[in-house]
């Protein structure tokens, strides 16, 4: 932490002297001012870290001095050195502002432990700052990765929800980035310095779940040795995080409708309702309208959760975003490394699956920049699954609302898009793989327009 810049403001020669003295050898930087008013033009020239006036002082009030301080910096410490006698005073100017005053005669050692309490002070706000720059960088909505026009009209979509207190559903599968959009949400809104408290509803049993929910009360049940409060409790003027909210059993779910309508919950073993103010957010890899249904869903709660929906594409729908993705874990997990990589590669990962999406690529990067020890990332190196033809054609056959003949097609291009991929473009050894005349694959290039 770099030196403190103190500033005395005393007219009395002696005692100014003698402290500027005692601070210079306890390693500060000191400027010493008989005259407030040069004091103040010292100040609208430099920053100063902490401030020690009398409160009385030669063409000025020391509360007046206090504010003038106050209006230019309102991060500067202010010290109120004061008579015994006008101990009164010295309390209406922390009323104002000032962070501790001492009464004179003082002991040297008495003002240098105010000063060590401001540095601690300043070291928390310095630390705290960091925190917040930390998730400033962490969960700005640039963190959400792509370049598709999904992505983007995502981003705009996420500034104009994360400013309101309305309840947003989430939905998509498994590894599309549900919990990154919770986080974005929270911390770019305007309760992102109150608590985001989570929860998973799909790792809690049915016994436990109302209790971690809504806390319990001594007594409540066997094993209910102390009062517990619950999430919601603890997420008070901040935000929950419901994830995988169609575990949650339906007995439960006519307690969460009330928290919801009503804005208030009871403790297991208590008639009495507790007022919160939650904003919730929910996320589900499940299809709720299919749940409601078979009747594992609400239909009331449904429709109350879903007041603001984001669903969340799978890669697959979103490939302009795979190569981007994976080249920022791949310089994460590599430290920024220099790889040398091969276009084949880039080929093969934009027409893969990738069934578990974002979580799937970013597991694979990781992977290569540890087993890539050479600095070269080619073909071979690839999981097999990644490359193999049976995935190419279980993938298109998961396709809905095609055609047989498009099905065919698809998988044909696919099939020698592979090869090709495979064979490094040579076309001779493409036809070789796929067990084709090499004038009968270079027809069928043509008639699809592959390059």
């Amino acid at each position: 932490m770099k030196k403190l810049n103190i500033c005395i403001i005393e007219d009395e020669e002696i005692l100014r002297v003698s402290l500027k003295d005692d601070l210079l050898d306890a390693g500060y930087i000191v400027n010493d001012f008989e005259n407030p008013l040069k004091a103040i033009e010292h100040f609208k020239k430099k920053n100063c870290d902490i401030v020690i006036s009398d409160i009385r002082l030669p063409e000025m009030n020391g509360l007046d001095l206090l504010s003038e301080i106050k209006s230019l910096n309102p991060n500067t410490f202010v010290i109120i050195m004061t008579a015994f006698g006008s101990v009164e005073t010295a309390v209406e100017a922390m009323k104002k502002g000032a962070y501790d005053y001492i009464t004179k005669p003082f002991d040297k050692e008495e003002l240098l432990l105010i000063i060590n309490r401001i540095k601690e002070v300043k070291a928390l706000q310095s630390k705290n700052l960091d925190f917040q720059k930390y998730f400033q960088d962490q969960f700005n909505f640039d963190a959400f990765i792509g370049k598709s026009s999904f992505v983007s009209e995502l981003k705009e979509a996420l500034k104009i929800i994360s400013q309101t207190n309305s309840i947003v559903l989430i939905t998509g599968e498994t590894g599309t980035g549900k919990e990154l959009i919770a986080n974005l949400i929270h911390y770019n809104s305007p309760r992102r310095d109150k608590p985001l408290v989570k929860v998973s509803c799909g790792i809690l049993s049915k016994e436990v779940i109302e209790s971690e929910l809504f806390g319990h009360e001594k007594g409540a049940f066997t094993g209910a040795e102390k009062l517990r409060i619950g999430r919601f409790e603890k997420a008070d003027q901040g935000t929950i995080y419901l994830d995988d909210i169609d575990d949650v059993p339906l007995e439960v779910q006519i307690k969460l409708l009330r928290v919801i309508q009503e804005q208030e919950i009871e403790r297991v073993g208590s008639s009495e309702s507790i007022k919160i103010d939650v904003k919730i957010i929910a996320s589900t890899k499940a299809d709720l309208k299919k749940l409601v249904l078979e009747g594992k869903f609400r239909e009331d709660l449904y429709y109350r959760l879903n007041v603001l929906p984001i669903h969340l594409k799978p890669l697959r729908e979103r490939k302009e975003d795979i190569i981007l993705l994976f080249d920022y874990f791949f310089n994460r997990f590599s430290n920024q490394k220099q790889f040398e990589i091969e276009n084949n590669v880039y080929e093969i990962l934009k027409n893969y699956h990738w069934p578990g999406n974002v979580r799937e690529i970013k597991n694979l990067a990781e992977r290569l920049s540890i087993l890539c020890y050479d600095s070269k990332i080619t073909t071979d190196r690839l999981p097999q699954e990644i490359i193999s033809n049976e995935q190419i054609i279980g993938n298109i056959l998961k396709s809905e609302n095609k055609s047989l003949t498009e099905i065919l097609e698809e998988v044909e291009k696919q099939l020698i898009q592979n090869a090709l991929i495979k064979s490094g473009n040579n076309k001779a050894k493409a036809a070789e793989f796929l067990g084709l005349p090499p004038s009968t694959l270079k027809s069928k290039i043509e008639k699809f327009g592959m390059n």
